[in-house]
């Protein structure tokens, strides 16, 4: 179905049978067999043929977009499959709140796979690495985004937090103080406009970056605490709950950055791509 799916993206781009069918080469009437069988296997008219020549309809010009995206991805599946082994150095950006001892045990796992290949990995806060790989500095990068930033980055998942507090510690609205890492710490910010929408303030009573002392001071009572909901559900920690202060969930997407020059390192930006999404759904990735 591929070729009759390039027929229909051909089509589209030229606007006429016979430009398409110069351009492949085929018949007229082969090219209009094409976009025919392509619209009985959708089941689904793509063009109207009412008017001359014929236009795309409303769901022609939605098949039109993914059909360009799945070309598109099979393109790359094709240049992935036939690229050389990679070799070389693949820099890789982890936003803090992902760099986490598990994902790291997955990478070092995966690097097995791609002897020729060494890994530098950086964490950082996802502005800067999002800065860093603009300016070519980093191949790849995950990175954690309110939805606003990085529209052309792949999703990878998303990051749900929840509010902690320490056992039987509920304050009132105009009492509660946080604990929390220093700006600009994207989980941070996320809690501040949930807050500013519910007219409460942001009261720091500790910004640590560290988050064993974080947990450490919110179970004393210094305040409440984000973390994110996959920890929290392995972790169960003791003395430690789940506090609802909104009807809203509070969540980050993942999104991951990949260079369009990668070449054969496209294979090491797939596999870790993969192990992303794992870690996020909170399972182990199967990468071989």
């Amino acid at each position: 179905m591929f070729e009759e799916m390039r027929t229909f993206v051909l089509f589209a781009d030229e606007g006429s049978v016979q430009k398409v069918a110069k351009r492949l080469p085929l018949t007229q009437p082969a090219v209009s067999r094409q976009i025919q069988r392509f619209e009985q296997a959708l089941g689904v008219t793509l063009l109207d043929r009412r008017q001359k020549p014929p236009v795309l309809t409303p769901a022609g010009r939605e098949v039109l977009a993914r059909s360009r995206d799945i070309l598109a991805d099979f393109e790359e599946m094709k240049a992935i499959a036939g690229a050389p082994e990679p070799s070389g150095l693949f820099r890789l950006g982890v936003a803090k709140g992902l760099a986490h001892e598990s994902l790291a045990g997955e990478l070092g796992s995966m690097m097995a796979q791609f002897p020729k290949v060494s890994m530098r990995l950086k964490s950082g806060w996802s502005h800067e690495l999002a800065e860093q790989f603009q300016s070519g500095h980093l191949d790849a990068a995950i990175l954690l985004s309110d939805g606003s930033r990085y529209p052309d980055a792949e999703h990878i998942g998303d990051e749900r937090l929840v509010i902690i507090g320490a056992a039987s510690n509920f304050p009132d609205p105009e009492d509660r103080t946080w604990v929390l890492s220093p700006e600009p710490c994207d989980a941070r910010r996320r809690l501040a406009d949930l807050l500013a929408g519910q007219r409460q303030q942001l009261t720091i009573a500790a910004e640590v970056e560290d988050a064993g002392m974080q947990l450490a001071l919110v179970r004393k009572g210094f305040g409440f605490g984000l973390m994110p909901m996959r920890l929290f559900e392995s972790m169960r920690p003791e003395g430690i709950e789940e506090i609802r202060i909104s009807d809203r969930d509070l969540h980050l997407d993942v999104v991951m950055l990949r260079s369009p020059h990668l070449g054969s390192m496209s294979k090491v930006a797939g596999a870790v791509s993969a192990i992303a999404r794992g870690f996020i759904a909170g399972r182990q990735s199967d990468i071989s």
